[in-house]
């Protein structure tokens, strides 16, 4: 499948730091927006949850800072299922500004079944939904991890 074009937002003013740049910590902030909306594009949104107590908590993430981000800017963020298995989801996200790549962020989802308080398989249906949409190629940064210094 190819990427997604599922959220965007513009900077807020708020979000930067003492040098007029998006500050570090508000990049999560658009991509986890952007990862509402691709769960809510898969059915598995809040809509989902309030039907079946299922939902997906995050276990972990690497954000990649690539170029400044700087007021004023509109935030296009692009999205892709990188990987799914019987009960993890693993996304990718790309922060766009006009046609620059400022970050890319990528997480791994674990869907949880909280009225029976433990990890559960996704419905054969959503998981067949989610296969379908994995992209490939994979991005060269999707599964790399902070380099090791000396």
């Amino acid at each position: 499948m190819t990427r997604l074009k599922l959220h965007g937002e513009p900077l807020q003013e708020a979000w930067l730091d003492a040098y007029g740049h998006l500050n570090e910590a508000y990049y999560l902030v658009p991509f986890s927006n952007a990862s509402w909306a691709l769960q809510d594009h898969f059915e598995v949104g809040t809509a989902y949850f309030d039907e079946t107590g299922c939902a997906l908590y995050t276990l972990e993430t690497h954000l990649r800072y690539l170029d400044e981000v700087r007021a004023p800017a509109d935030l296009s963020i692009e999205s892709a299922v990188l990987g799914v298995d019987g009960k993890r989801l693993h996304i990718g996200h790309w922060m766009m500004v006009g046609d620059k790549e400022c970050a890319t962020f990528e997480c791994m989802l674990l869907h949880f079944d909280t009225r029976e308080g433990g990890v559960a398989p996704f419905p054969d249906a959503i998981r067949e939904r989610l296969e379908a949409a994995v992209l490939e190629p994979k991005p060269d940064w999707a599964g790399r991890a902070v380099k090791q210094l000396g």
